[in-house]
């Protein structure tokens, strides 16, 4: 037990040491990845508001004018639909684009990943903080929209970067898994993709959970990412702790998936350079 203990603190202050020492490289790295997505093209960083704001709005227009979803102006329910559809998508895009990343982020730099002395185990992490680029970007568009709609903000948007950072560390255990098992198994990222569609209306996003049919409502209770998107719509909609059990979720995912994740990476790596 004693040597357990001792293996997982060793390879914690390894993760950890690892971050301090390659944290520029890691920071550079993930601005590339951003800049490089639009080079090259007509409206280049336009699309980093243009491409958001167009998902936004499309995803509004369906649910809130097509399917006529109305919901607010209640104690239990105190903002419109639209800021409930955007608390839960927002992040849940975000986890989308970080696990496609992650789960190419080595057979995508096989030139780097061949190289002795480059530290490969920031791929996934630099995935995972570009990720977040886009999602700032979308907050920022919300809590603009929330202002004017509202004519203000919930107390409860100061814990906002709170919750980020728990996504940032859960984001960057699952790159780490992903990465992995998708340098051994190329159709890693075709599972992705299809889970990515289809993981939108597994969460409690586009709907309220008591919508739900109650024979398939524990389902929404099995899926771990419906706890994160709960967080966000105490942060972001509700105004308090309406789901004090998620946020003590999260919290211990995130932390277990960032430790394992990373454990798992480390064990695996060894034949990255074989199997490219």
């Amino acid at each position: 037990m004693f040597r357990n203990i001792k293996s997982h603190y060793g390879a914690l202050k390894d993760l950890m040491g690892l971050l301090t020492r390659h944290r520029q490289l890691t920071i550079e790295m993930a601005k590339r990845d951003i800049t490089d997505r639009y080079r090259g093209q007509f409206l280049g960083v336009f699309w980093a508001f243009g491409h958001p704001l167009t998902l936004m709005a499309v995803y509004t227009f369906v649910f809130v004018v097509v399917f006529k979803i109305k919901i607010g102006g209640t104690v239990a329910m105190p903002l419109d639909y639209t800021t409930y559809l955007l608390s839960g998508l927002i992040p849940w895009m975000s986890f989308q684009e970080s696990m496609s990343k992650g789960s190419v982020a080595i057979t995508s730099n096989a030139n780097l990943v061949k190289q002795v002395v480059f530290p490969i185990e920031i791929l996934p992490i630099k995935g995972a903080i570009a990720s977040m680029f886009t999602m700032v970007i979308y907050f920022i568009i919300l809590i603009i929209y929330v202002l004017f709609s509202h004519h203000g903000l919930l107390w409860t948007y100061c814990l906002l970067p709170l919750v980020i950072l728990i996504q940032t560390v859960t984001m960057i255990g699952i790159s780490y898994v992903l990465s992995a098992v998708g340098a051994y198994f190329r159709d890693m990222k075709d599972f992705v993709q299809v889970f990515c569609v289809a993981g939108v209306y597994l969460i409690p996003v586009v709907y309220l959970p008591e919508s739900v049919p109650q024979l398939f409502r524990p389902l929404l209770y099995l899926n771990p990412f419906s706890y994160y998107m709960w967080v966000y719509q105490d942060t972001l909609y509700f105004g308090r702790f309406m789901h004090w059990w998620a946020w003590i979720f999260v919290s211990v995912v995130s932390c277990v998936l960032f430790y394992f994740g990373y454990r798992i990476f480390k064990k695996l790596k060894v034949m990255f350079g074989s199997v490219l």
